[in-house]
């Protein structure tokens, strides 16, 4: 995803962190848009910030009201190719909040540097 890149070269991240955020940020919108049903023209808002050697990514999305901390992992779905973006988004960052407001998932990720 060419933001996460983008804010990796401003942010100075190593090629590796910048490698692992693209992959989370690229995972969660495919996810947004594969499982959460939005309109077609919905607005998802995704925010990337530094500090404390984290980067902290916030996304709203207006799909289907989707708590990942209560999200069970039933092991990668073969058939379809798919089934893992939890757990890989999970191997790289923390999910430190999530909350629904005004028809939109809000969730925050924190993606340790050090």
């Amino acid at each position: 995803m060419r933001l996460a890149r983008r804010f990796a070269i401003s942010a100075g991240l190593a090629p590796e962190a910048a490698d692992r955020l693209a992959v989370v940020v690229e995972e969660w919108i495919a996810n947004i848009v594969e499982h959460g049903a939005p309109d077609r023209d919905a607005r998802i808002v995704v925010r990337l910030a530094l500090a404390d050697a984290v980067v902290r990514v916030t996304i709203s999305d207006p799909g289907r009201p989707f708590d990942p901390r209560d999200a069970p992992f039933a092991g990668p779905n073969h058939e379809r190719g798919g089934g893992a973006g939890l757990a890989l988004i999970a191997s790289h960052c923390r999910i430190a909040a999530y909350d629904r407001r005004r028809g939109r998932n809000h969730v925050v990720l924190e993606l340790p540097l050090a």
